[in-house]
């Protein structure tokens, strides 16, 4: 007599078909219990392996992530510095600021419309010209143009600065202290609440900084200049102003039900900095007196492409990290970076620092320190006021 044992595919079969395989004897034959433990243990090793693999798979792209901004920007911070402190033979220096940004944003445009092309011929898709395009449909010119305003003036503030004497180090910690017109922007007119910490976070950055900028020793080769100084205080004023046009960019992004991709961002905000940084430079002169210097000096203008292209590849690597991990790890990462780009340009640029300067320096660094830890510590969720329903959001 044949039994039918069931199959996984509805069908059936004999005892005589499975009576084939070979049994072991009674003794030998594992209990139902080992079984079990035996598939549970198999099971629970499977899973170790998978988590363990994404943790390696996570611990590359980080490290991948973020050794490639570490890279960018402390090549792109000491290429700036070179520009600036640039000499050439009849002992004029570069201080085309304006010509600067033309070419930087140029790069990030070239950068961020190769991307989408890439991006678009993955996906198969085209854009009305029939050539492959990866960016949003439909997507909103007009909000880039503020955005590329405020921040091509904060870059040109800021190069405006370094070419009219303010060292490297004192501009990237001044600017490291942006949050300053932030919070008042946001005291006036968000209604904002920040605690002791965050003031006191604030004093010791610019207190810092000032310091620093007022200890230089006699013998050093790059003084403060008063313009200097007034044009980075006119870059942070740019900054305070470039993120509450950030969040309004979003804003209006959304409500035309509009997600723009990173590349988009890139691409557009870079397009409209490099026209009005083109406007800019050719209403002052700029443009054709910088191509004319670079003519006579091309180190300088290899110094100047080499600088834009760490730029682009710099926010590639922001972008490709923001991806993958939560914002705030791309946050303490570029944070921290600032604070290697000014240790890099004292040690090895030949800035010479008083005894008062190391304590400004000292000052200066832990407050960007920390910001890095509160960030890290999760005490920088705050709950603002939505301007979208009025209600609290963190």
């Amino acid at each position: 007599m044949s039994l039918e044992l069931s199959t996984r595919d509805g069908g059936a079969s004999t005892a005589s078909e499975a009576d084939k395989a070979p049994l072991l004897p009674i003794h030998e034959r594992p209990s139902s219990l080992e079984a079990d433990s035996a598939a549970s243990s198999s099971s629970s090793a499977n899973g170790s392996s998978s988590t363990n693999n994404d943790t390696k798979q996570q611990a590359v792209q980080l490290l991948f992530g973020a050794g490639g901004i570490y890279a960018s920007f402390l090549y792109y911070g000491s290429l700036q510095e070179d520009v600036f402190r640039y000499k050439s033979d009849d002992g004029t220096k570069f201080t085309h600021a304006w010509y600067l940004q033309v070419l930087e944003s140029l790069a990030n445009v070239i950068f961020g419309t190769v991307a989408l092309i890439i991006m678009g011929a993955n996906s198969g898709t085209k854009n009305g010209f029939g050539l492959w395009w990866g960016g949003t449909r439909n997507l909103p010119k007009k909000p880039f143009l503020s955005s590329g305003f405020s921040q091509v003036c904060s870059k040109g503030f800021t190069s405006l600065a370094l070419a009219n004497g303010l060292s490297f180090p004192v501009a990237t910690l001044a600017k490291s202290g942006k949050m300053a017109p932030v919070m008042i922007g946001s005291l006036l007119l968000g209604g904002a609440t920040y605690g002791v910490r965050d003031y006191l976070q604030v004093v010791a950055i610019i207190g810092g900084t000032a310091i620093l900028s007022m200890s230089k020793k006699k013998s050093s080769s790059s003084e403060s200049t008063p313009l200097g100084v007034i044009f980075i205080l006119l870059a942070l004023v740019m900054d305070g102003i470039t993120g509450g046009v950030q969040k309004r960019l979003l804003a209006d992004m959304k409500r035309v039900q509009i997600t723009p991709q990173p590349y988009d961002l890139m691409t557009f905000t870079n397009l409209f900095m490099m026209l009005f940084a083109l406007m800019i430079s050719i209403s002052l002169g700029e443009f054709t007196q910088g191509m004319e210097y670079c003519a006579k000096n091309p180190k300088v203008f290899s110094l100047i492409w080499k600088f834009s292209m760490c730029s682009a590849i710099g926010q590639s690597f922001i972008f490709y990290t923001v991806a993958r991990f939560d914002p705030l790890v791309c946050s303490t990462v570029t944070t921290t970076r600032k604070i290697l780009s000014v240790l890099y340009s004292i040690l090895f640029k030949g800035h010479s620092i008083a005894g008062q300067g190391w304590l400004g320096l000292g000052l200066a660094i832990g407050g960007i320190a920390s910001e890095v830890v509160h960030k890290v510590l999760g005490g920088g969720k705050k709950k603002v006021k939505s301007v979208e329903n009025g209600s609290a959001r963190k």
